[in-house]
């Protein structure tokens, strides 16, 4: 294989995906809330931090590998929920499975995916799968949706609570692109017995009315910390709270009987003029402890982003645009070839840091 026909770098890999992608689907997944404030301070968090590298300290062997709550990666970071990913490419999930599958990086199950959740465990096999979590207004459905990921295999519940309602996205206003009303990243729901129930026709007699009942389904701002006592009565599986920026919900989220946080801006996509991810990682970290599980997505891009964030306090990260980028380009093989890559540049990032394990990183790492 010609490796020079492949993006070098998470920019090239978005300038490609720009190329081969059409421009309302495109924007949905690369754009942010706003004026994208979020998404802006998102990465420049990342230059603001600046590592401290530590000479002659003799670490030719290097360990990457992670577990977080009995999940093992080969390297310290996950594949975050990213919904309709068959707007980059027909096969979506089912791809970027088998590109978890090959790589060995676990991979996170959107509520709002293109494909099923038993359709994407069949790919993902014995393979780690997590489910992410939506809890939309028919609290029967959010049950349903807990039900059968726990059925299928998925190894732990990722409620996602920074989003009790879409974000006002200045993009998509302008493409009048809504990717829900059009059957993109509702399949979880149409291929739901609870949901369906719930209509007078099946989605695939009026599949317009089915992307409607969802957009009505989807926000659910009555929902409290309250609430959350069903929802760990109900998950049998380890239940992580994403969508965290504060000390004071990362401890609300422990004394709920959350077994781990995801520090999150939801990669600058909710509210604008939001804190960075990076920015926030710190006080949740101290907030929770060190034994805590402590996770953070938004921004990720290269291998230094990695070391930066498990310096700060992540046990690992989540990586989002990136892996959709490849799937544009390059369906499963680009997905594999993004995360190969990404491993590989932390474990160069490693190396020249002076450390000799992703588990080894602290504070004294990095500078402002």
């Amino acid at each position: 294989m010609n490796t020079n026909r492949w993006p070098v770098g998470a920019a090239e890999w978005e300038a490609r995906a720009a190329e081969v992608m059409d421009r309302g689907p495109f924007e949905w997944i690369a754009g942010g809330a706003g004026e994208e404030w979020t998404l802006r301070a998102t990465r420049e968090a990342f230059h603001k931090w600046q590592l401290r590298p530590r000479m002659l300290t003799g670490n030719l062997e290097r360990e990457l590998s992670v577990e977080v709550l009995g999940t093992t990666s080969p390297a310290p970071f996950l594949l975050a929920p990213i919904g309709g990913q068959t707007l980059a490419h027909p096969d979506g999930e089912l791809a970027v499975a088998r590109a978890a599958v090959q790589t060995g990086i676990p991979m996170l199950v959107s509520t709002a995916a293109s494909h099923s959740m038993e359709d994407i465990a069949r790919e993902l096999g014995s393979h780690a799968g997590w489910f992410q979590l939506y809890w939309v207004s028919d609290k029967e459905v959010t049950e349903s949706f807990v039900d059968r990921a726990t059925a299928c295999g998925y190894r732990a519940i990722v409620l996602t609570v920074d989003t009790p309602m879409v974000g006002w996205r200045d993009r998509d206003l302008r493409n009048a692109y809504v990717p829900f009303l059009k059957g993109e990243g509702i399949r979880q729901y149409t291929s739901d017995p609870v949901f369906r129930s719930r209509l007078t026709l099946t989605p695939e007699e009026d599949p317009v009315a089915a992307g409607e009942a969802v957009v009505k389904m989807f926000p659910n701002l009555s929902l409290t910390w309250k609430e959350l006592a069903w929802l760990r009565e109900r998950v049998r599986l380890p239940l992580l709270i994403k969508g965290l920026l504060t000390a004071e919900d990362a401890r609300r989220a422990r004394d709920a009987g959350a077994d781990g946080v995801i520090v999150s801006n939801h990669g600058g996509r909710q509210l604008d003029g939001a804190i960075a991810s990076l920015d926030a990682l710190p006080e949740v970290r101290r907030a929770l402890g060190d034994d805590a599980t402590v996770l953070m997505d938004s921004g990720i891009r290269r291998g230094s982003d990695v070391i930066k964030a498990l310096a700060l306090g992540a046990d690992a990260v989540l990586l989002g645009r990136p892996f959709m980028y490849g799937l544009a380009v390059a369906g499963q093989e680009g997905v594999e070839h993004v995360l190969n890559s990404l491993t590989a540049e932390i474990d160069v990032a490693l190396s020249l840091v002076g450390a000799a394990s992703a588990g080894g990183l602290d504070p004294s790492f990095v500078t402002r």
